[in-house]
């Protein structure tokens, strides 16, 4: 097993912290930005096409859940289930910056903040 480690390449295009996922750190995912299955993911199909480390980078909306590919059905229901806040994700990358939200994520051994 994995251990959990402060790396910002291991930010999902939405926000969440791969680095602290039970099937990424058990190696049964490859993490958003390394997943080539993942092409079903409108975020992260986005975040590519515009070149986009994830949706913190965005130029099109102030926020991300201004935009329909990061605020869909399917998200919003992930986010009632799982609790997670993925907009507190990105609003909190933007505040302060990728590389110390990865050490932040890291060190509270957290996938998301909740809501």
């Amino acid at each position: 097993m994995k251990t959990i480690t402060a790396d910002n390449k291991l930010i999902a295009k939405c926000g969440l912290y791969c680095g602290a996922c039970s099937k990424f750190l058990k190696a049964s995912c490859p993490g958003c930005h390394d997943n080539t299955k993942a092409t079903w993911c409108k975020v992260r199909s986005c975040c590519f096409e515009h070149s986009y480390n994830n949706c913190a980078d965005c130029t099109t909306f102030s926020q991300a859940v201004e935009c329909s590919k990061f605020n869909n059905f399917i998200a919003r229901i992930f986010g009632l289930i799982f609790r997670s806040d993925r907009n507190a994700c990105i609003e909190r990358i933007k505040r302060i910056g990728a590389e110390n939200y990865a050490k932040e994520m890291a060190s509270q051994k957290k996938q998301t903040i909740k809501k």
